[in-house]
């Protein structure tokens, strides 16, 4: 067993605040985004392509994390990272036609996945799971305080690229951090050739319908984690003429919820088992996304709109800690790796998808939409957590 290392405080700060910066943008782009439409002059399914662009960087960083932290090392790469995400904001900003902006969607997602994938292999090294959870929570103290810089750049009568400005030279500023601390970071976190030889084939993985039923939740679930604080903001302003100030609160409400429940999560789990909890949060999402949709009254949706934020908290940490209980502890590390896959996917093409849906039936198709992703979420999960299914995927991966 790896004995876990002690770092300085500093080196952890720097960490945890790696994390708020990659929800930073998160909570930028929606409320940026009409504004976005109007300088451009785009119909409102254009932001898919941007989305689609930031995906496929932030994958192909992924998948190459491994082996850039061998030859470099982490803080290398950290500083790398938060540099390329910071041009690519800063490109956002200076973008003089829309199609620019998009290809530097592709430098943003390559900084964002590489700061994502190489502090959670460092965190899975060093950190207890306590601080784990308070990493990841990390992410939406970013996406919270994403809309309160944009809202107040635009209240004070400033242009979106201003906020944009803002995150990115916030981003330098890591970047020059990690540089400086580099060599107090570890060279090389795994170790890559005794984990191909132990390593299950991901094929003889792909064999268990559940981990088909896993993928497809991940998909759906971080999906429409995105795609409610991406769209809420145009939904609120553009459709029900609500003001820019109201709207960009709750969206941050929606951010602050999700980081709230996920630092809540964690007393949760120790007093309510985790498939019970999955089945009651996702059925809450529905609930909120249902409030969101019927329209009531503008406070019913607002709520609506927290209530999905704080009950989706513990949905991924919840799923990532249930996956050895569903596919065998053989089968967790290729398992973990097509989830998270799933994820990244999900959280650009639904929103995605929603945006076009909106494109074509209004903005008012936002609601139904959500509501109706989350009740197939509902659907999915109940089977997901079904012993039967997890009694017969356990016969199969004997068998294979």
């Amino acid at each position: 067993m790896q004995r876990k290392q002690k770092y300085s405080p500093f080196l952890i700060a720097l960490a945890y605040l790696s994390f708020v910066s990659l929800g930073l943008p998160d909570g930028l782009n929606g409320v940026a985004w009409p504004s976005i439409r109007d300088y451009f002059h785009l119909p409102v399914d254009a932001l898919g392509s941007l989305l689609v662009m930031f995906t496929a960087g932030y994958l192909l960083s992924s998948f190459m994390s491994g082996r850039i932290l061998a030859q470099i090392g982490l803080g290398s790469l950290l500083a790398l990272s938060c540099f390329g995400t910071s041009i690519g904001l800063l490109g956002y900003a200076l973008a003089p036609a829309w199609w620019v902006m998009v290809a530097l969607g592709v430098l943003s997602g390559l900084g964002a996945g590489a700061i994502d994938a190489g502090l959670n292999t460092f965190a899975a090294s060093n950190f207890s799971a306590r601080m784990v959870n308070w990493l990841h929570a990390c992410y939406g103290v970013g996406a919270a305080t994403g809309p309160v810089i944009m809202t107040s750049v635009l209240a004070s009568g400033q242009v979106w690229q201003s906020g944009y400005t803002v995150v990115a030279a916030w981003q330098m500023l890591l970047a020059l951090c990690f540089a400086v601390t580099a060599r107090l970071w570890p060279k090389q976190t795994t170790d890559v050739h005794q984990a191909s030889e132990t390593r299950i084939p991901n094929a003889r993985t792909l064999k268990l319908p559940v981990m088909w039923i896993s993928i497809l939740v991940f998909f759906l679930y971080t999906g429409m984690e995105a795609a409610a604080g991406t769209w809420s903001y145009t939904l609120f302003t553009q459709s029900r003429a609500v003001t820019m100030m109201t709207a960009g609160f709750w969206v941050s409400v929606y951010w602050v919820a999700l980081t709230v429940g996920r630092l809540l999560a964690g007393i949760a789990v120790g007093v309510v088992p985790a498939n019970r909890l999955l089945r009651v949060c996702v059925a809450a999402m529905a609930l909120g996304a249902l409030a969101i949709w019927l329209n009531i009254a503008n406070v019913v949706s607002f709520l609506g709109l927290g209530l999905l934020g704080l009950s989706s908290a513990p949905v991924f940490p919840s799923l990532i800690a249930t996956t050895p209980l569903r596919l065998g502890s053989e089968h967790v590390g290729n398992g973990v790796g097509f989830q998270i896959a799933a994820a990244v996917l999900g959280q650009s093409l639904l929103p995605a998808l929603i945006g076009v849906l909106a494109g074509k039936f209004g903005l008012e198709s936002i609601g139904p939409s959500l509501f109706v992703f989350v009740v197939i979420l509902v659907a999915l999960v109940q089977l997901l957590t079904s012993s039967s299914l997890m009694a017969k995927d356990r016969a199969i991966a004997d068998i294979a």
